[in-house]
C-alpha cells in the first residue's frame, strides 16, 4: 500500500496519531490534545518490543527432490549476525551484526523528553510506524518561537526517524514551521547542519549527550533565523526580482537557465521548468499568507514564495515523497538554494540576479 503506515492485525488499528489535525491518508487516531510520551506510544502503536534473535539455517540437502522427507535436519548456528524481531508479532524486521544496539521506541521518546529536560516543554504532533514497524517517525512541537515583525510567528519542530532494520542511523532534525501557510523553512547557516544522525552501536548515556546537541543546534538556530528573517522582512524587492530570483532557486541546470532567460525555442524539459516558475509566482503574488506586511514586497516574502510552493503547491506522489522531498530530497535542495540567494539579496542587492 503506497502509505506504507503499519497496521496491526491484533489491534485492527493502524499505527499512527495525529494530533488535532486530520490524520495521514485519514488513517490512525486523531487526538484532541497533546498526549504524554507515554499516551503518544499508545496511540501511535508504538508500544512494542523489538529483540535481537539468533539466527539459524538447514542443511538442506536431504530435501532436494523429496519437500515432503520427515528426515530431520540439524540448526546451523550462524554466528555474529541476529534477526531482529518485533516480540509482539513475531515478524522478522531485519538482520543486523554483533554490535548493533536495538534503540526501542520508548527510548525514542525518552531522548526527545531530554532534549528540553522533561515531558512538560515538548508537545508530541505525530507519530507512527511503518512497513511492519521496522520504521517509527515522531514529529514534536518545541517551547516558542520565531517572531517575524509583530503577527509573523514560525513554530519550532524536531523530527525523528529511527528503524528496527539494520539500514540507517536514528536522525534528528530541526525544522521551523511557519504557523499561517505551514511553510517548511530551512536553512544552510554557514558549516551548522541542521539535523544529527547517531549510531545504533552507540550507548545510552551517549545519545542522551546528542539529545543536548540537537538542543543547542535549535537555540542556535533560533537566535540566527530570528536575526536573518527580521532583516529579510525589511529589505523591499520588486516582482521583477522576485521572478528572477525564483527562476534561479528553481532551475535544474544553468543551461536550461539560460534558455529561458535567453528566450530560445524551449523543449519539454525547459518549457517544464517554466510552467513551475510560473505557479512558484502565482503562489507569491496572490496566495493570501503572502500578503502580510512582513512578507507582501519583501525578501521575506520571496523566501517563503518558495517554501510556500513545495509545501502548499507542488502535487507529490504521496504523503512520504512530500516528507521526504521537504526534509532531505529536493524540497530541501531548492529551498536551501533560496536561502543562499536571498543572503546573496540581502548584501549585494539586484546585481546577484543579473
Amino acid at each position: 500500500m503506497a502509505h506504507q503506515i503499519n497496521f496491526n492485525e491484533k489491534t485492527q488499528k493502524h499505527s499512527f496519531f495525529s494530533t488535532k489535525e486530520k490524520a495521514w491518508h485519514n488513517l490512525g487516531q486523531v487526538i484532541d490534545r497533546y498526549p504524554t510520551s507515554a499516551e503518544a506510544i499508545q496511540f501511535a502503536g508504538l508500544d512494542y518490543i523489538v529483540e535481537k534473535r539468533p539466527l539459524f539455517t538447514y542443511d538442506t540437502e536431504n530435501h532436494i527432490g523429496n519437500p515432503d522427507t520427515d528426515i530431520i535436519i540439524p540448526e546451523i548456528f550462524v554466528p555474529n549476525y541476529f534477526a531482529t524481531v518485533r516480540a509482539d508479532t513475531d515478524r522478522v524486521l531485519g538482520v543486523v551484526g554483533n554490535d548493533y544496539e536495538v534503540v526501542q521506541n520508548r527510548d525514542a521518546f525518552t531522548f526527545f523528553d531530554a532534549i528540553v529536560g522533561g515531558g512538560d516543554g515538548i508537545l508530541y504532533e505525530t507519530a507512527g510506524a511503518l512497513g511492519n514497524g521496522e520504521r517509527i517517525f515522531i514529529t514534536a512541537k518545541l517551547p516558542g518561537y520565531i517572531r517575524v515583525g509583530k503577527d509573523d510567528l514560525i513554530e519550532k519542530y524536531l523530527f525523528l526517524t529511527t528503524s528496527h532494520d539494520g539500514y540507517g542511523s536514528i536522525t534528528a532534525a530541526f525544522t521551523p514551521i511557519r504557523i499561517v501557510c505551514n511553510n517548511t523553512l530551512h536553512a544552510a547557516l554557514g558549516n551548522m547542519t541542521n539535523s544529527v544522525k547517531i549510531r545504533h552501536t552507540q550507548s545510552v548515556k551517549e545519545r542522551l549527550l546528542q539529545a543536548h546537541q540537537v538542543m543547542g543546534i535549535t537555540n542556535t538556530m533560533t537566535e540566527q533565523l530570528n536575526g536573518i528573517f527580521n532583516k529579510w522582512a525589511q529589505v523591499r524587492i520588486t516582482d521583477k526580482e522576485l521572478l528572477k530570483l525564483v527562476q534561479q532557486a528553481m532551475a535544474p541546470s544553468k543551461e536550461v537557465l539560460q534558455k529561458v532567460l535567453d528566450d530560445e525555442n524551449l523543449d519539454e524539459y525547459s518549457s517544464r521548468f517554466l510552467n513551475t516558475v510560473e505557479r512558484v509566482c502565482e503562489y507569491g503574488f496572490t496566495n493570501e499568507t503572502q500578503q502580510m506586511p512582513t512578507t507582501k514586497g519583501t525578501l521575506f516574502g520571496a523566501y517563503n514564495t518558495i517554501t510556500g510552493y513545495f509545501q502548499n503547491v507542488m502535487q507529490y506522489k504521496n504523503d512520504e515523497a512530500k516528507l521526504k522531498s521537504i526534509l532531505f530530497g529536493n524540497g530541501f535542495n531548492k529551498t536551501q538554494s533560496a536561502f543562499n540567494l536571498c543572503k546573496l539579496f540581502e548584501k549585494e542587492g539586484t546585481r546577484i540576479l543579473n
